[in-house]
């Protein structure tokens, strides 16, 4: 699982994008991204944004364990959402 998730932070720490990263597909909105990967048979998504400068905010990593379908629990967005509002207000911070 590290060995995807940390080299496509230290590429967007860099300004890159890593092959391994895609726009996030649970949650709409530029600057937002995720990696899928597999760890002992279980899938994993680690959300992150790189839409402020020179920063890279890991929003939340979790397991997905959706028993219909591919939707993602609601409490797993609205936390995603709170921290995405939570970085943009430490962002905000930083730059005064």
């Amino acid at each position: 699982m590290r060995a995807e998730i940390g080299p496509a932070l230290y590429a967007a720490q860099k300004g890159e994008t890593d092959p391994a990263a895609s726009r996030s597909r649970v949650l709409e909105g530029g600057g937002v991204l995720e990696i899928v990967t597999d760890y002992r048979g279980d899938t994993w998504r680690s959300i992150y944004t790189v839409r402020f400068e020179g920063a890279v905010y890991v929003l939340h990593a979790f397991q997905k364990k959706s028993k219909k379908g591919i939707a993602t629990p609601k409490k797993e967005l609205d936390l995603i959402r709170q921290r995405l509002a939570e970085a943009e207000h430490d962002y905000r911070e930083r730059q005064n």
